[in-house]
């Protein structure tokens, strides 16, 4: 029987229909499809050794793998940005009931890793914990400036979530304006915060944690599930246990317990899916979003699915993979050691 459950982040209702797919646990690992790749590749621009054709390099962090590169990951201005500081800035401009601001943000590409061949998932733990660490540094290099509203950073793995280029690499945009979903988002969360005084997500949290029934894996500082109301198949939150609005609060205790869940979620996708094509976005909260009533997370959304006409005409997702059942297949998935 198919049922309908409430997304207390967004306030959506989300029908779940497992009769509509495949069970879970019917599911069998595949042989990925991606074509085997080098290690390095010499016309690749992000590969070492082709730094110069990314001459815009803003940061850099820690020494290669022995893989002739000096560095591990690099940050670099997107050469096709969609926001830029070049737009010096985001005045205003409106004409009637048309409103419109000059393109002044942030636009960066972050290189994971020298290695050409590597997905998240199978880098090692030391590599992931760089990596978020170059997170931490460019999340809290945007909001220096007070004209940054938003900052999001996002991974695009595979080409249904919209990679462009192999080699494996994340993004920042950093915007002056906050858009109508997430002020939108912010109004529910602070309501409730206002109502009864206590963090909705901490609530959830505590729920998720106690229960068990969804959780992928915890540890002293996060904890991932599927969500009770998850949009689609597979879907999973990772949120930190301590309350904290924005993403650039993580000590670097917090950043090495992330870098582990993620090595263990990434790696049950990876192995449990087939090496599926996803999307992971880190939700952190904009500038003028009070320290109370935001708890940012990261949300990881496998995409095995379309969004059809029914999505697109009512705004309601249907998922058709039980959450319970999503998650319990991805428990007993093992995850390789190193």
């Amino acid at each position: 029987m198919s049922e309908l459950r409430l997304n207390v982040v967004t306030k959506e209702w989300v029908i779940i229909a497992p009769e509509r797919g495949s069970r879970p646990r019917e599911i069998k690992p595949q042989a990925s499809a991606r074509p085997p790749l080098p290690v390095h590749d010499p016309n690749c621009p992000f590969c070492p050794g082709n730094e110069r054709e990314t001459e815009t390099e803003v940061f850099r962090l820690g020494n290669g793998e022995g893989d002739g590169s000096d560095w591990a990951t690099r940050v670099v201005l997107n050469r096709y940005p969609v926001l830029s500081r070049e737009h010096v800035s985001p005045d205003q401009k409106h004409h009637g009931l048309r409103h419109s601001l000059q393109g002044f943000g942030v636009h960066e590409v972050i290189i994971d890793t020298p290695r050409h061949d590597i997905a998240t998932a199978r880098m090692p733990r030391s590599q992931i914990e760089t990596l978020f660490r170059t997170y931490r540094a460019r999340y809290r290099a945007c909001v220096e400036d007070e004209r940054i509203g938003h900052v999001v950073i996002f991974k695009n793995h595979g080409l249904a979530a919209g990679t462009s280029l192999i080699h494996p690499h994340s993004q920042v945009v950093a915007t002056s304006v906050v858009s109508y979903q997430v002020r939108d988002r912010i109004r529910t969360l602070e309501d409730h915060d206002a109502l009864y005084g206590q963090c909705v997500l901490c609530q959830m949290i505590d729920q998720e944690a106690t229960e068990g029934v969804r959780v992928i894996h915890i540890n002293d500082s996060f904890v991932a599930f599927v969500p009770y109301a998850a949009l689609s198949p597979f879907h999973v939150w990772v949120f930190p246990l301590r309350h904290m609005a924005r993403y650039g609060e993580l000590t670097d205790d917090e950043v090495k317990d992330l870098a582990e869940t993620m090595h263990i979620v990434l790696g049950k996708l990876y192995f449990g899916l087939g090496d599926p094509d996803f999307n992971f976005v880190i939700r952190s909260a904009p500038r003028t979003c009070s320290a109370s009533a935001f708890h940012w997370y990261l949300s990881i959304v496998p995409r095995l699915g379309r969004t059809a006409g029914f999505e697109l005409g009512s705004g309601m997702y249907v998922n058709d993979r039980a959450p319970e059942e999503a998650a319990e297949f991805l428990q007993s998935v093992a995850v390789p050691a190193e």
